[in-house]
């Protein structure tokens, strides 16, 4: 018996209202604090209200938009303390990936995280945020899918946005270019298949990336 035909267009249309609000909300075109309104950004974005309401309960679920009941609804206010405990999650699934892909990855995975590099380290020097903050997801993302844990992979795409949207704001060049070297010792490590050293150089990425999201200033809340 053949499994019954069902509908799929309105999950695809949430799926790109998800993507495409998470990223305007993430590069600053939907500012922190910001009051969204689902009929607005449907109109925005050509789509019924529908998928962009079901966008929204998704982002609400990864703490880019907070809905108050009879209230509004508002992209999430930059709350760096936040940011910070979701970023230590982060790099704990960065560096369980590396613990589990290191000794796994291929001639051709070792390729694909150098050209990232070089891309990340093109951007950087050029001040293309954009594509630097890119390129970094492609060449940790080679670990990632390598490793495959999907629960891993979740934790990583549910967290990872608002990590980036605090990482825009404070981004510096210099850190930018010291990644660059790190970048290069962790695909040292994993060619070398040397686990202990792929992990130890994934725990120093996120330190000093933890380092430069600080601000004496920030409210400790």
């Amino acid at each position: 018996m053949t499994a019954p035909l069902v509908p799929v267009g309105r999950v695809l249309l949430r799926d790109q209202a998800l993507a495409r609000i998470r990223s305007a909300i993430v590069s600053g075109d939907l500012a922190p604090g910001v009051v969204v309104k689902d009929t607005e950004l449907a109109t925005r974005l050509g789509l019924s209200v529908a998928p962009v309401r079901a966008a929204l309960a998704k982002l609400v679920d990864e703490g880019l938009v907070e809905a108050k009941p009879q209230s509004h609804t508002r992209v999430t206010p930059l709350r760096p303390r936040q940011v910070h405990d979701a970023a230590v999650v982060v790099r704990a699934m960065h560096e369980l990936a590396a613990r589990e892909a290191a000794s796994r990855v291929t001639g051709d995975d070792v390729a694909a995280m150098r050209a990232a590099n070089e891309r990340f380290a093109a951007a950087v020097d050029a001040g293309d945020l954009d594509a630097a903050l890119a390129a970094d997801d492609e060449l940790h993302g080679v670990l990632l899918d390598r490793a495959g844990n999907t629960a891993l992979t979740a934790t990583v795409e549910r967290l990872t946005p608002a990590v980036r949207r605090l990482e825009r704001a404070r981004f510096a060049a210099a850190h930018g270019r010291g990644s660059v070297a790190l970048h290069e010792r962790l695909i040292a490590a994993c060619e070398a298949a040397d686990v202990d050293a792929a992990v130890a150089t994934t725990t120093e990425i996120w330190t000093a990336l933890l380092s430069e999201l600080e601000d004496p200033h920030d409210d400790p809340r």
